[in-house]
């Protein structure tokens, strides 16, 4: 597929589903099984060029500008309580060009930096990379200087490997690979990845494959492996749509996952219609997990990072504030002690080189009031963090296609030699 999304950065590897079982959490870090991560950026690496840059941000509202007296214009000026309340700035990921494995940058690569600081409070540039740390991955290390901030974050819906938990604020940490990184852990952590969909496998089965095989196809030998392989020909899931995604693939989110201790074989995407015991088994794991990060230092959480619902985020805030009404005065307790996020995760996708045709500006925009409405109901959150942003290389989701069929729309990746987007209406620069 086409994944132009501004961040080009890999997964970790999740391979270790044994036939028909739960998968391993990806927070279970291993250098050595680290250093394989494949990922969405591996399937997409044509595309992938230079630095990637992931939209890091926080909403301000708007009583915390004043306007100036000055004659010749009104300009806003912000009056932040940056302790609190921090700008997350804009942020990197994927390998960086230009920064060596102690943390040295060539002269273009820190002019890029100097200009990215300016947007964060912390006057750092902010990294991600669905991980606890930086890693390997099949394009490179991610080396970093003094000047980033990595957000760590959990992937799957399991309770963190405690012992991978760095310190909030620590530098000179030691990454994936056992190397020291002159970065800084910033204090916040990011919940689980995309659970709102149930996603689908990557690779040559992605938009076809969308669960995994069940013990008794696999037991029946019913289950296709999929691989994330780049230009590998189309393959094909079993009549129900799975195959084995853990062999030589990896799945978009967590949503594409069972849970042990839920009777659904993908219960995520709907949790909050699922049986209380598994309500109660995916809060408790996220409360383990919060706890484990807010004894190492974390400040501030974050929602589940989202692929579509903002409505998920809510009932997730509901339940991990432990409140009985719809406003923040209801809620218990309202900080990463109890598993309170402070901040709402956020993908954003336009689809077949058309954002206006799709309607995706739309559907984005929409997506940001609605975030803005929870800001205004709870007001002890404090913003967004928007870190997947790009263009995926089908028609658009419907009822039948609900995530992704690669080249099914009018601009097929295949037919550009960058896998990029060609000039039309919606983009005309391409």
């Amino acid at each position: 597929s086409r994944c132009l999304w501004v961040q080009a950065g890999t997964h970790a590897e999740r391979r270790s589903m044994a036939a028909g079982s739960k998968p391993q959490p990806m927070e279970t870090e291993n250098a050595n099984e680290l250093s394989r991560g494949k990922g969405r950026s591996r399937i997409c690496k044509q595309v992938a060029a230079g630095i990637s840059i992931a939209v890091v941000v926080g909403f301000v509202s708007a009583k915390l500008f004043s306007a100036t007296d000055s004659s010749e214009s009104r300009s806003l000026k912000p009056k932040l309580d940056t302790e609190n309340d921090p700008l997350w700035g804009c942020g990197l990921l994927g390998p960086l060009p230009g920064i060596s494995e102690t943390g040295e940058t060539t002269a273009e690569t820190q002019r890029f930096i100097d200009s990215l600081k300016k947007s964060s409070s912390f006057q750092k540039v902010s990294f991600w990379n669905w991980n606890l740390a930086p890693m390997e991955t099949a394009q490179g290390p991610e080396y970093l200087s003094k000047d980033f901030l990595f957000m760590p974050e959990i992937w799957g819906s399991g309770v963190v490997e405690k012992k991978w938990v760095r310190e909030a604020g620590e530098t000179n940490f030691l990454d994936g690979n056992g190397k020291r990184s002159p970065a800084q852990m910033a204090d916040i952590f990011l919940g689980m990845n995309e659970p709102d969909i149930q996603g689908s496998c990557m690779g040559n089965m992605f938009g076809t494959c969308v669960r995994p095989c069940t013990p008794q196809a696999v037991q029946q030998n019913d289950c296709p492996i999929a691989d994330s392989g780049v230009g590998l020909p189309p393959g094909h899931p079993n009549s129900q749509g799975m195959c084995d995604c853990w062999s030589k693939s990896v799945a978009t989110g967590v949503g594409f996952w069972p849970v042990s201790g839920c009777d659904a074989q993908q219960p995520l995407p709907d949790l909050w219609a699922q049986e209380p015991k598994c309500i109660r088994t995916v809060m408790h794991n996220w409360r383990k997990t919060a706890q484990i990060a807010w004894k190492k230092g974390y400040k501030y959480l974050s929602t589940p990072l989202l692929a579509v619902y903002v409505s998920y985020a809510e009932k997730f805030i509901q339940e991990a504030c432990q409140c009985t009404g719809d406003s923040g005065d209801t809620c218990a307790c309202t900080d990463a002690s109890c598993g309170c996020p402070v901040y709402v995760g956020l993908h954003f996708y336009a689809f077949d080189c058309q954002p206006r045709a799709t309607k995706a500006y739309e559907s984005f925009e929409e997506r940001v009031r609605q975030i803005g409405t929870l800001m205004e109901k709870y007001a002890f959150l404090k913003g967004a963090i928007i870190n997947e942003v790009g263009m995926l290389n089908c028609g658009g989701p419907t009822a039948d296609d609900p995530i992704c069929v690669p080249d099914s729309g009018k601009f097929p990746a295949k037919d550009v030699p960058d896998f990029g987007c060609p000039s039309n209406e919606d983009l005309p620069d391409g």
